[in-house]
């Protein structure tokens, strides 16, 4: 809508008509500065590199900034709980965001956005990524991520188990607090080879790095990532709800699929 002011000037003393200038420019449609508007994204570490990308498009098409904290879905759900200003939750579970809402601090039910993939993944030379090849007496470490905090911890021992392979590897196990932080203990070397997530092996930064093998979906329980919007004080949730519905946009899919993540449909 736009305003328009007409004015009649008849005799006017400096001040007087410097004062009806700046007058008329606000009434014309000047606008002044404004904060810009912005969300706080809780993400799981998985979704450390796909999220960069996911909020640059975000971002670009509607104008919203976007500050993101990473971290294990079990840190970010305890963090949540004790008051920690994040706007939306992005787990790499739907566990953990509904235990929060459980909690009574989600505005409305959590939903899935994709399905997450693990990988055996190796930065060592000579080191073969497949169940078997776990079990080789050179191999001193094998990096996964924690169980009791990270999805992508209890998928690995799942599959783990599922191959009759985790008694023979279980004194070699180290774990990461996130799958973020196992990924970099294969890739320094302190691990000669682990489960990591298939997002962040076929990331810009790792793509074509190493060597992997994918592992069978079938040998673990679906990794069903949810999203959910943590409750507020203040009671518009518009830019919340324009972010959960970017995640499920034709857009978002295409990036999540660039990243190995399977669709939710």
């Amino acid at each position: 809508m736009q305003i328009v002011t007409v004015i009649k000037i008849y005799a006017f003393s400096g001040i007087r008509l410097l004062l009806l200038g700046i007058s008329f420019l606000f009434l014309s449609g000047c606008k002044l500065p404004q904060t810009n508007e912005r969300l706080h994204l809780a993400v799981a570490s998985n979704m450390q590199y796909a999220i960069a990308e996911l909020t640059k498009e975000f971002e670009k098409t509607s104008g919203i900034e976007c500050e993101v904290s990473i971290g294990a879905s079990g840190q970010l759900y305890a963090q949540i709980l004790e008051g920690a200003p994040y706007d939306v939750f992005i787990s790499a579970d739907m566990t953990y965001p509904q235990a929060v809402q459980k909690a009574g601090m989600a505005a409305g039910s959590p939903k899935i956005y994709a399905y997450g993939k693990i990988v055996i993944w190796t930065g060592t030379e000579g080191v073969n990524p497949t169940f078997d090849g776990l079990k080789n007496g050179k191999i001193a470490h094998v990096a996964v991520a924690n169980p009791r905090l990270a999805p992508y911890g209890m998928a690995a021992l799942q599959t783990l188990k599922f191959h009759d392979v985790y008694r023979d590897i279980e004194t070699k196990l180290v774990y990461g607090e996130n799958i973020s932080q196992t990924h970099q203990f294969i890739a320094s070397g302190a691990a000669e080879v682990g489960i990591t997530a298939k997002s962040i092996v076929l990331s810009p930064e790792i793509k074509g790095k190493g060597i992997y093998t994918n592992i069978d979906e079938s040998t673990y329980d679906p990794i069903a990532q949810g999203m959910v919007i943590i409750t507020d004080t203040n009671p518009d949730y518009s830019k919340e709800i324009r972010f959960i519905n970017f995640l499920t946009s034709d857009p978002a899919k295409m990036i999540l699929h660039r990243y190995g993540y399977g669709i939710h449909e």
